[in-house]
């Protein structure tokens, strides 16, 4: 199936092309960015936090803050982050902060003192009764394997055959993980003497981005119709790829699609296949490419994808069969 012509990061120019900070550019997304997951499908139990649309008053708070940015700067502080995972959680807490719902952050619980049970990455205030409780990721993950054929069993092994860039995790282990053990930490009795009001409810908020083999797509039930998506394919067929200017993506310029008054570090086509030899000679590890143009306004990202060694195919069958 084709991906639709309009793709993420047409919309996200249209709503927050006039939000030039990168900080506030990656709140923007992790506020409006469908959700990864559909949270109305019975596969996730009801589950599946959502933020829902965002509203005039917020995308006029987030228009102040890239005006004048003095608290988010403050919050995430000066020590550089390197943990994607981290410095979206700083993010949503500022958030969540500022519209005064948040009781409680990377709430640890411990058995005894070397005996750790688990976090809880969000308390939310629901009520005098209780708190909720919600579990947050930002996951990118790449289908990999043949999913021709049968149309049902490539759905019930759907979650499993997207697996992280690094082939060290799977959207399905993840989702288990969640649900197995993290959103059942509220009941665990090491958590009652540090929760503040007891869980009343608990979900996950999964935000992300999908990647498909350059040229395909297919809809799979569970995951959001109108999810952000991107392409991957492997180093030796990168000719392939439908641009003449590109920039490789630092890891903390993942979430929101890259726009800037200008980048010095676009690259061509000859450049990105020289940058990526060099890279794929040190390194197995894929790198996450976007398309972009250069216009009036700006530098802004059309696509992107992530450009993955010649051999990560057979090591993501052999790792995730």
């Amino acid at each position: 199936m084709d991906a639709p012509a309009d793709n993420y990061q047409a919309c996200f120019e249209r709503r927050w092309g006039h939000l030039r900070r990168a900080r506030v550019r990656a709140l923007a997304w992790l506020l409006d960015a469908p959700d990864l997951l559909d949270v109305h499908d019975p596969h996730w139990e009801g589950r599946i936090a959502t933020l829902g649309p965002v509203t005039p008053e917020t995308a006029s708070w987030l228009a102040a803050l890239d005006a004048d940015p003095a608290r988010l700067d403050a919050v995430l502080g000066t020590k550089m982050i390197t943990r994607l995972g981290l410095y979206a959680e700083k993010l949503m807490a500022f958030y969540f902060a500022e519209q005064g719902r948040l009781v409680a952050h990377g709430l640890q619980v411990r058995a005894s003192r070397n005996d750790t049970v688990g976090e809880f990455d969000f308390l939310l205030d629901a009520g005098p009764d209780g708190v909720e409780h919600i579990e947050f990721a930002t996951k990118f993950y790449l289908l990999q394997g043949d999913q021709g054929g049968d149309a049902h069993a490539a759905e019930l092994a759907a979650f499993d055959t997207f697996v992280g860039p690094n082939l060290a995790d799977s959207l399905g282990r993840k989702m288990r993980k969640v649900f197995d053990r993290q959103l059942t930490l509220g009941s665990h009795p090491a958590a009652q003497a540090i929760l503040p009001r007891p869980v009343t409810a608990a979900r996950a908020l999964i935000k992300g981005w999908l990647f498909y083999p350059a040229g395909t797509y297919m809809e799979m039930k569970g995951i959001a119709a109108r999810h952000c998506r991107g392409f991957w394919c492997a180093a030796s067929e990168t000719g392939m790829l439908d641009s003449e200017r590109f920039l490789i993506l630092p890891r903390l310029q993942w979430l929101a699609p890259f726009g800037a008054p200008s980048a010095t570090w676009i690259l061509d086509r000859t450049q990105l296949q020289a940058e990526l030899a060099d890279h794929f000679a040190h390194y197995n590890t894929p790198v996450l490419v976007a398309l972009v143009r250069e216009g009036q306004d700006g530098i802004v990202e059309v696509d992107r994808g992530f450009i993955v060694p010649d051999d990560w195919r057979e090591r993501a069958t052999r790792l995730h069969p």
